[in-house]
């Protein structure tokens, strides 16, 4: 079941700010004084990281955002300020003794070959009454630590302990350098190394015995949290509640290219779903989709360079040629119901994506299929077609749209090819004018016969009924 944010919630995130930084470029050739890579930078990306990281992917999915945090008066201070601006943020900063932390990766080839950091840790300042009114105020507040001394301050604690425990969801994403979580967290979110560390003491020599199941029941009750989820990479998330049996939220499939920023993925996703009315394995699993998703569309490189945003089935992309598109190169899209995903879909969307480096299933929502079919269809809901659709590794993503036809989600997205079935007459399809208007290709791909979901429904109630009959 897809969980549903709902827009317009108010988050606090509060923590640790860093300045994160790629350089990018190509390395064939090494030092002639050493044996290591000399890289020719092709282009030098920036943005928030830690906490402001994660006030990002709040703002992204839709949340009015407050961010606290400390921040020098330096040239990456002042860089950062203006990147948080950008994204529509509101930020309190704090004062901050010392530079502002900044982390700088030199990549190649979709891999990181080394790293340097520079600045920090500094210790913040006290809260302004602005902070504390947000702090007390929100629908949600997100601890997100990257141990730089924010999760120690005074104020901050004193104000998280005596919240009442449904008010407002707290969730606190800890670091092994920082202070643990406060008393009655609504869901803590250590990963697997996070979880190991904070109990370095406990674990025994066999430390095979001590899975993400034990750990998260373990710190759930040395933290006394309401929840505790232990994120375990690719593996997925362990949960631990007042429930006697640990929940287990698996990860999709899919190739961890550069998983920096999974984390402060999951813990906006969480927070939000959390906010929105989730339970807290609802909002686990949710948190786990969303990491993926993140992950699989290049980490915080794939974020900067193209611009992704994150969101639940139906979450358009940005209005704009060019603008706000999920995938840099070729972009193909292809469209349908798919109600009952068959071998004639598969190799329809097999077809698709080679025709590009990216592809984008615009799916009929319910109410649109309804009118197109008839009040029997669709057999399975949105939500459900969508994740069987995103299940597979072809699909890059999907949007849901309401109308009889897609040309207003293809305005939106303006992809370079629109790939439909050979059953079609490229003519007669209402959207291919839209798709032509700004240079774009209409590509009709191979119809296997006899595999459409109406033929194979059909067929199903025709042996039903002569079952029943004989």
């Amino acid at each position: 079941m897809t969980t549903r944010i709902t827009p317009g919630r108010t988050v606090v995130v509060v923590g640790d700010v860093v300045l994160d930084r790629d350089l990018q470029g190509h390395a064939d050739r090494l030092c002639p004084d050493a044996p290591a890579p000399v890289v020719d930078v092709d282009a030098i990306r920036s943005g928030p990281g830690g906490a402001g990281l994660a006030a990002v992917l709040c703002a992204r999915h839709g949340a009015r955002v407050t961010l606290i945090a400390p921040l020098a008066d330096d040239p990456h201070g002042v860089e950062l300020r203006r990147l948080l601006a950008v994204e529509g943020i509101d930020f309190i900063p704090l004062e901050h003794a010392g530079p502002t932390r900044c982390k700088t990766r030199i990549r190649s080839g979709g891999y990181s070959l080394t790293r340097f950091d520079e600045g920090g840790p500094g210790t913040p300042g006290a809260l302004p009454p602005e902070a504390k009114e947000c702090l007390r105020g929100a629908d949600a507040v997100l601890v997100s630590d990257y141990g730089a001394g924010m999760t120690a301050q005074p104020e901050l604690r004193a104000i998280l302990e005596r919240r009442r425990r449904d008010e407002p969801i707290l969730v606190w994403d800890p670091h092994p350098r920082g202070a643990a979580p406060v008393t009655g967290a609504t869901l803590v979110t250590p990963n697997l190394a996070e979880a190991r560390a904070a109990l370095a003491a406990d674990i025994s020599a066999d430390r095979s015995a001590w899975d993400g199941a034990r750990l998260a029941a373990t710190l759930l009750r040395r933290w006394r949290a309401t929840a505790l989820c232990v994120t375990c990479g690719e593996q997925g998330a362990w949960l631990a509640t007042s429930a006697p049996e640990p929940y287990f939220a698996p990860a999709p499939s899919t190739e961890a290219s550069d998983p920096c920023g999974a984390g402060d993925s999951l813990s906006a996703a969480v927070t939000l779903a959390l906010a929105s009315g989730a339970t807290p394995p609802e909002a686990v699993n949710h948190g786990v989709q969303e990491a993926a998703r993140w992950v699989a569309r290049g980490g915080t490189t794939g974020f900067r360079d193209r611009g992704w945003a994150p969101g639940s089935p139906g979450s358009p992309p940005t209005d704009g040629h060019r603008s706000g598109r999920p995938f840099a190169g070729t972009l193909v899209a292809t469209g349908g119901c798919f109600d009952v995903l068959h071998a004639g879909h598969l190799a329809s969307l097999e077809a698709a994506r080679r025709l590009g480096d990216g592809l984008v299933v615009m799916l009929n929502s319910d109410s649109s299929v309804r009118r197109r079919k008839g009040p029997g269809r669709p057999v399975q809901p949105v939500e459900d077609r969508a994740r069987l659709l995103r299940a597979l590794s072809v699909v890059d993503d999907v949007i849901v749209f309401e109308e009889d036809d897609p040309r207003e989600a293809l305005r939106r997205l303006r992809p370079d090819i629109w790939a439909k079935g050979g059953d079609y007459d490229a003519n007669s399809l209402p959207e291919a004018e839209v798709v032509r208007s700004w240079g774009g290709r209409v590509v009709l791909l191979p119809y296997l016969n006899g595999r459409s979901t109406t033929s194979l429904l059909r067929r199903h109630q025709e042996r039903n009924l002569h079952d029943t009959v004989s």
